[in-house]
């Protein structure tokens, strides 16, 4: 029968003696070593596993490196993938070139979260840029990714790029400059994990939109939203940012190593229709290098929902406040304290 499988649950061991392994798997563990991720209490996503990389705890949240048979290196923070070699490139490009895309001219970018770099390095990417201010909490998340991830360490290494580490509410309290992109580039919003707050409407409203130029732009990723997780905080997301801008585009797509389809919030007081065609001309003049991913005939299509999703959308009525949030299943590091 062979060894019996070794499960790693949100990154940690079930048993204790198994703790001393997670550093390094073994040759003769390589073929029975999973990790197993909890998307909901009657559902696991599996991964087939090479070793765990690395473990930390911070003040913040738990941080896994995994090294994994399908999507190579992943990073997993409280229990929730983060991005995976093979495919993170779908999600960040998703996230950060249709504002630029669809911004005139846009100069400067503000950041929230990103501690691993690749929204940076895709913002980067624009030659009209001429400033990126990242700015996340978790300062062992930022070392992590800078030691770890060498696919970002140009961007980490970017003059352009200015690294802050703060909560983003209040770097934006204390900041006088606005911007012309603002991204929520944050965790999911977990139970007693640390950036819920920044899903809120009066985030959105009292802080983040007076930080943006006339004609900024405001995106976030904005959870799962396949069609039966959309309602967990995709619907409540897009309906709270409705509330504060009279602009506001929701699109998705599938990201594998995620294991759904995943949501986008884009908003702004100035319109963000931009035709397909012009989308593309617009990549060919701005940006140095090939994306992989996005063209303008996908991002029309992004923007168009299955009969489900979009019904919930325009019937969507919570708003998202400090005192009625919703959250993805699964809980921050306080919930151990």
């Amino acid at each position: 029968m062979g060894e019996a499988p070794v499960f790693y649950i949100n990154g940690f061991s079930k048993f204790e003696h198994e703790i001393q392994q997670q550093n390094h798997v073994n040759d003769q563990n390589h073929d029975s070593s999973w990790y197993e991720e909890i998307i909901d209490e009657d559902l696991k996503w599996s991964f087939k596993l090479n070793s765990v990389l690395h473990k930390a705890i911070s003040k913040y949240q738990d941080i896994t490196l995994l090294d994994t048979k399908r999507f190579g290196k992943a990073l997993v923070l409280d229990g929730k993938m983060q991005s995976a070699e093979t495919d993170e490139f779908i999600y960040h490009e998703c996230l950060i070139h249709p504002s630029l895309l669809c911004h005139p001219n846009p100069k400067t970018v503000f950041i929230m979260g990103g501690g691993e770099g690749s929204a940076a390095r895709e913002a980067l990417k624009h030659k009209s840029i001429d400033r990126v201010v990242m700015c996340d909490i978790d300062k062992d998340v930022v070392d992590f990714c800078k030691k770890y991830l060498i696919a970002n360490r140009e961007a980490f290494s970017n003059k352009k790029l200015y690294l802050v580490i703060n909560d983003a509410k209040a770097e934006l309290v204390k900041r006088k400059e606005r911007f012309d992109i603002i991204v929520g580039d944050l965790a999911d919003p977990l139970e007693d994990g640390p950036c819920y707050q920044l899903y809120t409407k009066s985030f959105y409203e009292n802080i983040l939109k007076p930080k943006l130029n006339d004609n900024g732009i405001f995106v976030t990723q904005a959870g799962p939203a396949g069609i039966f997780t959309h309602k967990e905080v995709f619907t409540s997301i897009y309906n709270t940012i409705k509330q504060v801008f009279k602009y506001v585009i929701a699109y998705t797509t599938h990201v594998p190593s995620f294991a759904d389809t995943w949501g986008w919030v884009m908003a702004s007081d100035q319109p963000l229709s931009i035709c397909a065609e012009e989308m593309d001309r617009r990549i060919a003049e701005r940006i140095d290098g090939e994306l992989l991913y996005l063209n303008g005939a996908w991002f029309h299509s992004s923007t168009t929902m299955n009969k489900t999703v979009y019904q919930s959308l325009q019937n969507e009525s919570h708003v998202y406040t400090e005192e009625n949030a919703r959250f993805i299943p699964g809980h921050g590091v306080a919930f151990r304290l």
